[in-house]
């Protein structure tokens, strides 16, 4: 079937991967499309499993698992029950049967391309004679490493005298793995931030950040709707699949507003090659928006070298260990089983390096190693370590500049150090929204901005130029949530309410907001909400002091209680968080203790250190001769 058609209420395109309702549109990948054209044309029959295979994964080994999960795909599009099938039944051990009639759609893609044989789901060609006119050639290129040109919806276009839309920013959706295994997750989040960064060197070109775009990892919504959240021209999507050394991306490239097929490739190459893929993508990409590319940068895109497979192995591996420790980070009874997971992730980044000394991201990754809540100082000099020789390898990445200019502020207190890195990496890239926010925390943290009224005037500069860049993102929040529920400027009642409606399970912020009351001395409400916090977190012990404390002498007596069951823990154990500790007890007023925990916290080398001029609260700690001493012995000025 090669047009347009419908099942039901549903308008079926191929040409667009998209399947529309009631004007909603949702795009799927393009194999799971392919699953559902090759279905609709033996509509009422069943066809055997091994026919998909071959049919939609004709060149690719894959296990029955694909299959499965495509259409898994369209049943979720379809609002499909799997047990109570009205659109695709599941023949157990045969196959699969389109139940739904087909209805062929008049004026469709069918009026170009002249249709498939009857059976055949490959994808419908134009006359021979139009490739010979375009010097085409399609045919078995996959072998050999050259990009399948499918850019048909653009040589429809260009038929029809459509004109290209301008598009001068984009953003690209995560790239969707069609591996069976979970770990190939971090395999194709890793192709999209590498296609970010290439992208994003392209001085003319607005590239919406990694941490705009990853809320959208499996979007169901219109593109229309995500490009005007994202505020971009256009939207790259697409998907990743490995196949033993092989591996294969199919990306396309679409006019968001209007929902505009432009052009789509899909490429295969070794995986010691998978650098280079990286790059030409990015460079097709560029030049089909017409955009300009410095010979500077197209020099950058060209220049890449191999990869060894091995090292590329080891480094998702690495990923995933990290992944997992961050996930029990505060939780109790969790912290040694954290230390495992990141003393796993820095075996396999060692391995990663030793396969191969050239690979940068195994580099980069060592900084996550130690970016935690709670610092493992242990693995910060091989941290250092690792983003100096990273920089050696490449000076112009501005994500290396970004972790080491951090590393210097938090570990080291060398301000003048991290402002350099800054400094070089809005350099680099005067596109990057990272680098400008990174710079205005650096400046609010040296100059003294306000967290809940404003930023300093350099601040806000830099502040509201990473806004410009990426309107999409709120670079005017407070916590580190990628929500960004809370704003600055919100009453915490405020801040309460999108807590409760977005993000009700998130103890980080329950735990923000029982700070934030308890700065304004209604410890009431700090109760509740730390009770929250320490429950998702597992600490059970302490919600039941916090309880008891509470019914027998009121609010404030609980938090009070509930700071010294934590000294009694820390004397038992040693690994009480520092954090609800120093908040906790100068907004009680005991500057003694407060300071105590402080001391901790920078021998930690503790995150909110770095904010003591910063977060209001310190506000009682101020006027006391020692707040200036902890200033002097963190490198800020008084």
């Amino acid at each position: 079937m090669s047009g347009d058609f419908r099942i039901g209420p549903w308008l079926v395109q191929p040409s667009r991967n998209a399947i529309c309702q009631n004007g909603a549109s949702t795009r799927l990948e393009p194999k799971v499309m392919e699953v559902l054209v090759c279905l609709s044309e033996h509509t009422g029959e069943v066809v055997p499993k091994e026919k998909l295979l071959q049919t939609v994964w004709r060149d690719t080994f894959v296990t029955d698992d694909v299959l499965k999960r495509s259409v898994s795909e369209l049943r979720r599009v379809f609002k499909d029950d799997a047990h109570e099938s009205r659109i695709i039944e599941t023949i157990p051990k045969r196959g699969y049967r389109l139940l739904a009639p087909v209805e062929c759609v008049n004026g469709s893609a069918a009026e170009i391309w002249p249709q498939a044989a009857q059976g055949s789901a490959e994808i419908p060609r134009a006359p021979r004679k139009l490739w010979a006119l375009l010097g085409l050639c399609v045919s078995g290129v996959l072998l050999v490493g050259v990009p399948v040109i499918l850019n048909f919806a653009g040589v429809r276009d260009w038929l029809r005298g459509n004109r290209v839309p301008v598009i001068r920013s984009v953003a690209v959706l995560p790239l969707q793995s069609l591996s069976d295994d979970p770990k190939q997750e971090y395999f194709a989040e890793g192709m999209t931030d590498a296609l970010i960064t290439d992208l994003a060197q392209i001085g003319a070109l607005k590239v919406a950040s990694r941490t705009t775009v990853m809320g959208y990892g499996r979007p169901d919504k219109p593109l229309p709707q995500i490009a005007r959240e994202l505020n971009v021209d256009g939207i790259v999507e697409g998907t990743v699949q490995r196949s033993g050394d092989r591996v294969r991306i199919t990306a396309q490239l679409v006019y968001g507003p209007a929902d505009q097929h432009l052009w789509a490739n899909s490429f295969e190459r070794d995986m010691k090659d998978v650098l280079e893929l990286q790059s030409t993508i990015a460079s097709e990409i560029a030049h089909q928006i017409q955009v300009k590319v410095t010979p500077e940068v197209q020099a950058r895109l060209q220049n890449v070298r191999p990869v060894n497979p091995k090292a590329l192995d080891a480094y998702v591996e690495a990923r995933f260990h990290l992944d997992q420790a961050n996930k029990y980070e505060y939780y109790y009874g969790k912290q040694q089983v954290l230390k495992e997971e990141l003393r796993k992730a820095v075996g396999y980044l060692d391995r990663a390096v030793q396969e191969d000394p050239g690979y940068l991201p195994a580099y980069v990754a060592y900084w996550n190693v130690v970016d935690v809540n709670t610092p493992r100082l242990e693995f910060l000099p091989k941290a250092k370590a690792a983003l100096t020789r990273a920089v050696q390898l490449e000076d112009s990445n501005v994500e290396v500049h970004l972790a080491l200019a951090r590393l210097l502020m938090q570990y080291e207190y060398n301000w003048a150090g991290a402002e350099r890195e800054y400094k070089r990496a809005i350099q680099i890239n005067p596109n990057s929204a990272d680098a400008h926010v990174g710079y205005a925390e650096y400046l609010d943290n040296v100059e003294g901005g306000l967290d809940n009224v404003g930023d300093t005037n350099d601040a806000r500069r830099e502040r509201d130029l990473a806004q410009a860049l990426d309107p999409a993102h709120d670079y005017f929040w407070i916590c580190c949530d990628e929500a960004h529920i809370i704003r600055r400027g919100m009453s915490v009642d405020e801040e309460a309410n999108a807590v409760d409606e977005k993000a009700p399970e998130d103890a980080n912020l329950h735990g923000l907001l029982g700070k934030n009351y308890a700065i304004q001395g209604r410890y009431k409400e700090s109760v509740e909400r730390y009770e929250r916090c320490v429950t998702l977190y597992g600490w059970h012990d302490f919600v039941n002091v916090l309880k008891r404390a509470d019914a027998k002498g009121g609010p404030r007596f609980a938090l009070e209680e509930w700071m010294r069951a934590g000294e009694e823990y820390q004397a038992k154990h040693g690994d009480m968080p520092v954090v609800p500790m120093a908040f906790t007890y100068s907004s009680l007023g005991n500057k003694d203790r407060a300071f105590a925990w402080l001391d901790k916290a920078v021998e930690q080398r503790n995150w909110m250190i770095i904010y003591l001029k910063v977060d209001n609260v310190w506000d009682p700690l101020r006027s006391d001769p020692r707040f200036k001493d902890l200033l002097r012995r963190v490198g800020l000025p008084p």
